[in-house]
């Protein structure tokens, strides 16, 4: 089997007045597991239908293989699509519903059921082929249409949020077995998602989506350590935020004068600041920590509010000047230092953690 490279080149789409997408323009390698990640009516299920050929592009091409699929219907293209809600059938025996493209293409019963019984030892179902739909768990009738997809050997299998209506324990055990199954069977995934713990976890790169534009696109290291919008750093993972304004820059490093005092920080997507420009700071609740004696750095004197004891984790919600901070304690069984709400909690944290990046791109706002 193949693997074929995707082409979004100057994809934009529009409905009426309404624009989903915008001038989306990047490549999916050939055996890529690629997810689009952000939230509700940003444009991703809309550009994930636009690759299967259910929604053709207002302007641009979508290139599979280098060969421009317009015209070229969904059932002709080397794709494959799992819908949220699954569709399994629930009169039809496991084995059925994953045979049943086959049917449709005209292979005989016994091709049929040997390839269904080939899939299921492939998605470690073995032996429930003659099962009823409403006898398995959901995540094994996820892995269900996971094969059902995978009969007629697709070069890219695409999932629209397929995860969403399993519980947390369940999505967590998915994301393990999904990226396992793309790994045996060396596909190209293309997943859609607003769950960003989904998308750092399978994936090889992702593209953050918001208002029908594609902000960055990464492996989920740099998505999640080097954001180049506001919004990128707002929507992937909890962050504080600190607004001030640009005192000055020293290479890559930016002071900024903030309500709680003097800050430094990268200078984000590579950047060059001006005196007098206004910035954000962005910094993870687990990258501060509290102060040790002495340390002057991007030191913040806080109140304690509360905390939230999370098992492994304790978070810290303080506060200094009026600006929020939260910080995010590995729980050793030691003490963290802090008693009592409204005592005075020194934090600093390293300037190359903290990123600094325009006000205008903030992404405040979006939900």
């Amino acid at each position: 089997m193949t693997t074929k490279d995707i082409v979004l080149d100057h994809v934009s789409i529009r409905f009426g007045n309404y624009t989903a997408v915008e001038n989306a323009f990047l490549t999916i390698k050939g055996g890529e597991f690629f997810s689009f990640l952000g939230p509700s009516g940003c444009g991703k299920t809309t550009l994930l239908r636009c690759i299967s050929g259910f929604v053709d592009p207002t302007e641009g091409r979508v290139l599979i293989g280098g060969q421009d699929m317009r015209h070229v219907g969904p059932n002709k293209r080397p794709t494959a699509l799992i819908f949220q809600n699954l569709a399994l059938f629930p009169l039809m025996s496991v084995a059925d519903n994953i045979a049943f493209p086959l049917e449709v293409r005209g292979v005989g019963r016994k091709e049929r059921r040997k390839r269904a019984d080939e899939l299921l030892d492939m998605i470690a179902l073995p032996g429930t082929g003659d099962k009823k739909i409403h006898e398995l768990s959901g995540g094994q009738k996820q892995r269900v249409a996971i094969a059902r997809a995978l009969a007629v050997e697709p070069d890219i299998l695409l999932l629209d949020e397929p995860l969403s209506a399993l519980d947390l324990k369940l999505r967590q055990h998915m994301r393990t077995e999904l990226r396992a199954i793309q790994q045996r069977v060396g596909l190209t995934f293309i997943y859609i998602t607003h769950d960003q713990g989904e998308a750092l976890t399978m994936s090889d790169r992702v593209a953050v989506m918001n208002s029908g534009v594609i902000e960055q696109i990464g492996d989920p290291e740099s998505i999640y350590d080097r954001p180049r919008t506001g919004f990128v750093a707002s929507f992937v993972g909890e962050t504080n935020r600190l607004s001030g304004t640009v005192k000055g820059q020293n290479g890559e490093i930016v002071a900024l004068d903030t309500p709680v005092g003097l800050l430094t920080g990268r200078a984000g997507g590579g950047r060059n600041y001006k005196p007098g420009d206004r910035c954000h700071l962005f910094i993870r609740p687990e990258k501060l920590r509290i102060a040790e004696p002495g340390a002057t750095a991007n030191r913040v004197l806080t109140k304690r509010l509360k905390d939230e004891f999370e098992g492994s984790i304790r978070h810290l919600f303080l506060t200094a000047n009026g600006c929020d901070l939260r910080v995010s304690l590995v729980n050793n069984g030691a003490s963290s230092g802090v008693s009592t709400d409204g005592s005075d909690v020194p934090v600093a944290f390293d300037e190359s953690f903290a990123i600094v990046l325009p006000e205008t791109e903030s992404g405040l706002g979006v939900q």
